[in-house]
């Protein structure tokens, strides 16, 4: 293929994916690794860096037209923190978003601090963010504190492998709960509460910005061309809702991915106590996110915990729909790591009940999916308390390639689901570095130049009528077990 062609790298919670497309966006190759996770102790969650940047050579090795690509882009989750010394050396493992060791710090947080950093950063502090993650290493592991001379995030620190330039952009800053929202900029005050010298964190651009070129020794250990710009990029929330499609105020994305999300798109910024706020890659849009820690990632806990080696997930969606709505009976609450919206209560713990002697196999695997369904509406809860306007609905992530689990998140929901083609982070990043080199004229343009959709599934009125009574079961089995594990803890 002589092709000039656009790539984008998606660093999410449980792997890497490429996607490479060319200038009318259509896909042309794709590949995915996984790298692990590991819980040290109870309630904790790290990761290697090493491993993030050895699985994208490993991905990356999978191409057959790497030769041609004419920009890169990436993206990851956010909150990840790489702590480097002054030798540039990574310091330790970085403590990833859905970690929840740090409860009694944002609760010192949250008691003392409050008022300064929800008006400063529009957040409410909680295990996820940086800052707690920080201080809570100021509190055990000093040592490490002090000899942090540069803070990168995930996508940030393979961008500084592959071009030698520190930099961040201006949405991943806004998930470390350091950022000034209304100024724009690192907050001294706010850093302070951490003991984080303002000097170790990065620069700042956007999304767009070319951030560097490809030097010849990351060429050649990862493939890519010498000398290609590398856009800057942004988080995986963000760049998936941009590649879906979801660009105007009133559009809502449902994600089932590792995590589960909740987006509405605004034409402003709405903090508030439930959610998490921020500024959309589509300079003056923003979004509204509620999240559940656990979604896709529970189908795959649950194939690695309980079913036999090479089990796959068409597997389990083929025995899931053998069994009827409401899984005979069988509930599943998918808190496996505690719970952000609408709880933020990390002492939840995920559970079946309902089991009897009459449940089959299929009835746990189908329970999964409809649990998982119940959490995203119990997210969307929040949405309509807020009363932001929603006026469609667009269902994307690794989940959503299963037609039962997007038929039944339709029916739980009882709305229409739009399913983009290609719609997943590094589709959405592929674009950004497109609209970084010049190819398309801006964000909006590579959109509505390259967005397709696959198909709409219509909820069944019967099965949404159905749903509605199981979930007000599903919250009351919630508000039984939450005491149950406050005590337990």
């Amino acid at each position: 293929m002589n092709k000039e062609l656009l790539l984008g790298i998606d660093f999410g919670t449980g792997g890497c994916k490429v996607t490479l497309i060319d200038f009318s966006g259509n896909v042309i190759e794709s590949a995915s690794g996984e790298y692990p996770t590991s819980h040290p102790k109870p309630a904790w969650a790290e990761q290697n860096s090493a491993d993030w940047y050895r699985v994208m050579c490993e991905v990356l090795g999978k191409l057959k037209n790497i030769s041609n690509i004419k920009a890169v882009a990436l993206d990851s989750y956010t909150h990840g923190a790489v702590l480097l010394d002054k030798e540039l050396e990574v310091i330790r493992p970085t403590i990833i978003w859905t970690d929840q060791r740090s409860v009694r710090e944002c609760d010192i947080l949250k008691r003392d601090y409050f008022d300064l950093i929800f008006n400063t950063a529009y957040q409410a502090p909680t295990p996820t963010w940086t800052l707690p993650q920080m201080l809570w290493l100021k509190n055990n592991e000093p040592q490490t504190i002090k000899k942090t001379a540069h803070i990168l995030f995930v996508k940030d620190y393979i961008r500084f492998l592959l071009t030698g330039e520190m930099a961040c952009d201006s949405i991943e800053s806004q998930g470390t709960l350091f950022w000034d929202m209304k100024n724009s900029c690192w907050s001294e005050e706010l850093c302070s509460l951490a003991a984080i010298p303002i000097k170790t964190l990065p620069l700042i651009g956007k999304p767009t910005d070319i951030a560097g070129k490809i030097t010849a020794k990351s060429s050649s250990e990862t493939g890519l061309p010498f000398g290609i710009p590398v856009i800057m990029g942004s988080s995986d929330s963000a760049v998936e809702d941009y590649a879906a499609g979801a660009i105007e105020p009133g559009q809502c994305i449902l994600k089932l991915a590792t995590a589960g999300n909740v987006n509405v798109m605004t034409s402003e910024a709405h903090p508030n106590l439930e959610t998490l706020t921020y500024s959309h890659v589509i300079p003056g849009l923003w979004y509204t996110v509620t999240a559940t820690n656990s979604a896709a990632v529970c189908q795959r806990w649950y194939r690695d915990k309980f079913c036999s080696e090479g089990t796959s997930y068409e597997e389990l969606n083929t025995i899931a729909a053998q069994s009827p709505p409401g899984s005979n009976g069988l509930f599943f609450h998918p808190y496996l790591q505690g719970e952000r919206s609408p709880y933020w209560d990390p002492d939840l713990r995920g559970s079946f009940t309902g089991i009897s002697m009459a449940n089959s196999k299929g009835d746990f695997s189908r329970a999964l999916l409809e649990g998982v369904a119940y959490s995203l509406k119990d997210c969307f809860r929040t949405i309509e308390k807020m009363k932001l306007d929603v006026s469609e609905f667009i269902l994307i992530g690794g989940g959503a390639k299963s037609p039962l689990w997007s038929s039944i998140v339709a029916d739980v929901f009882n709305v229409p689901l739009k399913l983009p083609s290609s719609c997943d982070a590094s589709f959405g990043s592929a674009l950004l570095a497109g609209v970084g080199i010049g190819v398309f004229e801006d964000e909006r343009a590579a959109v509505k130049q390259c967005l397709k959709f696959d198909k709409e599934i219509d909820p069944v009125s019967e099965r949404a009528y159905f749903y509605a009574k199981q979930f007000k079961l599903y919250r009351d089995i919630h508000d039984s077990l939450k005491k149950c594990y406050k005590s337990s803890t």
